[in-house]
């Protein structure tokens, strides 16, 4: 079985490191906001080239509280709009109805599955306030662009970078392209905890201030509450962990850049759709490889058969979700086209030679 994700060999490529890093922790009694979390918050910051980095307890939290802060600001309010992709995870899009605001669903492009630059100013109002980019699938959605229609109509731009750590765009890495930045380190990601952590890059001080208390009860000192905050509180462990595999987190991105530059070139049947190339590889860092194919589901049964293991990203849009049954009545063509027809196949850094070269030969034979 060549599995879509073998996490256990992904994280035993680094036992002997992490097994050292889990001890110290342990012996050092002191489990949260220590020095392992400020470590690797100094050392997020130096790799995305931002001032600040706050670790937080997952990759939702991180957009939440990016929003949550801007409200405390005055930078938003509730009822303010925040532009989308419609066929973006649905937690970019938890994360805006949490706190009250009105998110602005937007088609992408289909050819980068990333939001269609396009579309977007057709989209915006006099109550839009904020665009939520996402680097989904590990592409970067960034342009000259979007810089001038962010400035055209005094907008923020929030990065949802949870699947594109390490990406680049014009020598500036995903992260500190935008206002701010949310990422998570769901175990499955390309840096991934031994559990669940976030963080948010900025550098913005006062909303890396207002975000650090937030996430902190609302308390920037000790049984003093500046505001109604949460608690969202990376804990040492997985920042041990992360700090340690975020030393390798260029190198195992530069491996699915391979394996994905192998299943471009290799990989040729008439009913299959591959994601294109971005002009500068660097751009991608591949946290998914997804096709499309109008027979998705037959075609993953056939893998499934052959010992390959499959995923859908995602089988539901979220206007298509009981949680926003109010929108399941809207109509965006290119997103449902998307989720009816994207498969994932199997990306990672352990992935073999021959693993490669089976998948590829597969799926030529179908």
């Amino acid at each position: 079985m060549i599995k879509f994700l073998d996490l256990q060999k992904i994280n035993l490529a680094h036992q002997k490191e992490i097994e050292e890093r889990l001890l110290n922790v342990f012996r050092s009694g002191w489990y949260l906001l220590g020095n392992e979390v400020k470590q690797f918050e100094e050392n997020l910051a130096q790799h995305t080239g931002t001032k600040y980095a706050i670790g937080v307890a997952n990759g939702l939290d991180a957009l939440r509280l990016i929003l949550r802060a801007y409200i405390e600001m005055g930078v938003l309010k509730k009822g303010d709009e925040v532009i989308v992709p419609a066929n973006t995870y649905i937690a970019s899009i938890l994360a805006i109805s949490d706190n009250e605001l009105t998110p602005m669903l937007v088609e992408p492009d289909m050819n980068t599955y990333n939001l269609d630059i396009y579309k977007i100013e057709e989209n915006i109002t006099e109550r839009t306030k904020a665009i939520m980019i996402v680097h989904l699938y590990g592409r970067v959605m960034f342009s000259d662009e979007l810089i001038a229609l962010a400035k055209k109509h005094n907008l923020k731009i929030i990065e949802d970078n949870a699947q594109s750590i390490g990406a680049i765009w014009n020598g500036t890495k995903t992260g500190n392209l935008g206002d701010a930045a949310g990422f998570s380190f769901y175990p499955g990601k390309n840096l991934g905890a031994l559990g669940d952590g976030g963080a948010v890059t900025t550098n913005d001080e006062e909303l890396s201030k207002t975000i650090r208390a937030l996430a902190n009860y609302g308390s920037n000192q000790k049984y003093v509450n500046v505001y109604q905050g949460l608690n969202s509180r990376l804990d040492e462990i997985q920042a041990a962990v992360l700090d340690l595999k975020l030393k390798y987190i260029d190198v195992e991105n530069d491996r699915r850049r391979e394996i994905a530059e192998r299943y471009i070139s290799e990989i040729n049947h008439p009913a299959i759709i591959l994601p294109g190339r971005p002009e500068n590889r660097l751009e991608h860092v591949w946290h998914l490889f997804v096709i499309r194919t109008a027979d998705r589901d037959n075609l993953q049964s056939s893998l499934a058969e052959k010992g390959i293991q499959t995923l859908i990203h995602y089988p539901i849009p979220p206007h298509k979700q009981h949680a926003y049954k109010t929108w399941n009545e809207r109509s965006y063509p290119i997103t449902e086209s998307i989720h009816n027809e994207v498969l994932s196949l199997p990306i990672s850094p352990i992935m073999t030679n021959f693993e490669i070269q089976f998948v590829t030969d597969t799926i030529n034979n179908y």
